[in-house]
């Protein structure tokens, strides 16, 4: 199974949903070779609620994924801030996963941000796998690497950011080995796409299909995967966030950006 664990279905945060681009990023996902991806979209996205119900509404539940019509498998999961500074990835079943943004939507502005502690107290009576998205991108302040050892502790993986490894190289990639080492965590690729163009470029190939979260923790734990990275990962992810750029421009001006999308 190869499997990306950090994906998103929007263009950018403050963009309104749209299930034609949604659409259109599952089925380039399938055919950039991916089995299944891990949707986790950013809890203080706009229409968060809107493009769960959509996913739901043209997907099957199979185990604790959620199946679309071209096949991909979708593990639900939400991109948390903290106030300390950085991104948690929280990757579980569709009806946790809704809970726990439900019990975050005071939480979406930066002075409001929920701590490490706080957060860790929200996904406590649920089944997740948590994850340090991105530890080391000083562009969103991660401090991720500085918390105490005991909140370090509670990870289950570190995230081998494709558009870290895109703009970085190999220096990202050292860091996040030498950090997952230090915490004694394993390393897991996600490609952070937003747009199409990024897809492929990181992702795990696992040696077992699975459709739990408990299936692929076991998988984690056994080390039963290797991690691909693309010989071409820069020109792809500078290529996927130049036209990402475009199409805010789109919008920005009043243009249509899904509808742009959509004659690429």
């Amino acid at each position: 199974m190869k499997i990306d664990f950090h994906t998103h279905g929007k263009l950018a945060k403050y963009l309104y949903f749209s299930k034609e681009y949604t659409n259109r990023m599952f089925d380039k996902a399938r055919e950039s070779g991916l089995d299944a991806i891990c949707l986790t979209e950013h809890f203080n996205t706009a229409n968060f609620d809107e493009l769960y119900e959509y996913v739901l509404s043209v997907s099957k539940r199979d185990g604790d994924t959620l199946v679309v019509a071209n096949g991909l498998r979708i593990f639900p999961g939400i991109e948390v801030d903290i106030k300390e500074g950085g991104h948690l990835l929280c990757v579980g079943k569709i009806d946790d996963i809704l809970s726990i943004r439900k019990k975050l939507v005071n939480n979406q502005e930066r002075d409001k941000f929920v701590t490490f502690e706080e957060l860790q107290k929200i996904i406590k009576p649920y089944s997740i796998l948590l994850g340090a998205a991105h530890p080391y991108r000083t562009s969103e302040f991660s401090n991720i690497p500085c918390l105490p050892k005991e909140h370090l502790e509670k990870f289950d993986f570190v995230d081998l950011n494709g558009k870290d490894l895109a703009l970085e190289g190999v220096d990202a990639e050292e860091k996040v080995r030498k950090f997952a080492s230090t915490i004694n965590k394993p390393v897991l690729a996600g490609s952070d796409t937003h747009q199409e163009k990024h897809y492929g470029v990181v992702y795990n190939i696992f040696q077992k299909d699975f459709n739990t979260i408990d299936g692929i923790y076991k998988e984690i734990l056994q080390s039963n995967y290797d991690i691909y990275i693309s010989d071409n990962i820069k020109e792809r992810v500078t290529l996927a966030l130049y036209i990402k750029s475009l199409l805010k421009q789109i919008d920005a001006l009043g243009g249509d950006y899904v509808k742009a999308t959509l004659k690429g």
